[in-house]
């Protein structure tokens, strides 16, 4: 049993303490301090947009679909352009109010661009270095098309940076694409199939052109895993002898299935709510100046054509779940469209 005296030391231990304690103690808070800061305001709604026919929607209209090859300062055929050409065709298409969007999302109807503006497809055939390839930083190189793309967008922020980039074996020179494909697909970019070996499928047998189509699926899908392949350029512009093989296949245990098959180049293409679109052979137009061989199916007489004819190109109503186009507009609609509005 504790003495008289330990108990009384205890006590004066425990009052020392408590006091120390409340010494210790922040002082009370004001009674502004105590109230609750209130939750911080919800960012207001984005404005609803314009009225379609402010912004002369007309989204039956026509969609370049350009088509580049090698980018390089030496030029050796018609398909070549220079970086210092393809900079330039990016600064006009931002200045006459182009934005990019996929091939998939084209094919699809997912479209969505601001009121006023107008999509416009940059595709890319056979995969070279010039159109991209990483440096020692892991970044796209100067000059390439990648670089340019990225730069431009920077400039002009509703010139979104991206492309679709149809690539055969090895893409980009990179062996299976293992460095060079995830870094587009997770920079916003599309891969798209152009088969294993750049043949002409109207000239080999249906197992042959299924084998390279499945093929280069393949070698895209082991570097993208869960990435789905929804489009292919045609090699030379030819579909296989049976056509709906370019869409829908199966070869070496890989089955396949484009929303959207290209052809090489002629013309500005249909817009996917066009009764006459064809998702199966859409035409592009090859990147190129005014003047040289076959100039007049070019990127450069066609956009002549295009701002010279602003009611022929498809322009965005700002509203990707409706579609818009002036009554007067002579395409006729897909049927059973829905969310059509004509003024």
């Amino acid at each position: 049993m504790l003495s008289v005296i330990e108990r009384t030391c205890i006590a004066a231990a425990v009052s020392l303490l408590a006091v120390s304690g409340a010494a210790c103690s922040a002082p009370a808070r004001s009674a502004d301090q105590a109230a609750a800061k209130p939750p911080p305001a919800a960012p207001p709604a984005p404005p609803p947009p314009p009225a379609p026919e402010s912004v002369h929607a007309n989204e039956l209209g026509e969609v370049p679909v350009l088509m580049y090859h090698r980018i390089t300062p030496d030029p050796s055929s018609v398909y070549d352009r220079t970086p210092q050409e393809f900079r330039a065709e990016l600064e006009r298409l931002s200045d006459e109010g182009y934005t990019p969007i996929t091939a998939s999302e084209y094919a699809t109807g997912r479209i969505d661009v601001p009121a006023g503006r107008h999509p416009v497809l940059l595709t890319f055939d056979d995969g070279s270095t010039g159109q991209f390839t990483l440096d020692s930083a892991g970044q796209p190189a100067p000059d390439t098309a990648v670089r340019i793309m990225l730069d431009t967008a920077a400039e002009h922020p509703e010139f979104r940076p991206t492309a679709t980039f149809f690539v055969f074996d090895p893409p980009f020179e990179d062996p299976g694409g293992k460095r060079t494909l995830p870094w587009l697909h997770e920079h916003g970019f599309e891969v798209g199939n152009h088969t294993l070996e750049h043949p002409n499928l109207g000239k080999v047998d249906s197992a042959e052109a299924q084998h390279q189509i499945a093929g280069m699926q393949r070698m895209i899908g082991e570097a993208l895993p869960d990435v789905p392949v929804r489009s292919l350029a045609l090699p030379l512009g030819m579909h296989p002898d049976d056509e709906p093989l370019a869409t829908d296949g199966t070869a070496d245990g890989v089955t396949y299935h484009h929303d959207a098959v290209f052809l090489v180049g002629s013309n500005p293409a249909p817009s996917p709510f066009d009764a006459d679109f064809d998702r199966t052979s859409i035409p592009r137009i090859r990147s190129q100046a005014a003047t040289g061989d076959e100039a007049e199916y070019g990127s450069t007489q066609w956009l002549d054509k295009l701002a010279a004819q602003p009611e022929r190109r498809y322009t965005s109503d700002g509203d990707p779940n409706r579609i818009s186009a002036p009554a007067a507009a002579d395409t006729a609609p897909a049927p059973n469209l829905p969310n059509l509005y004509r003024y």
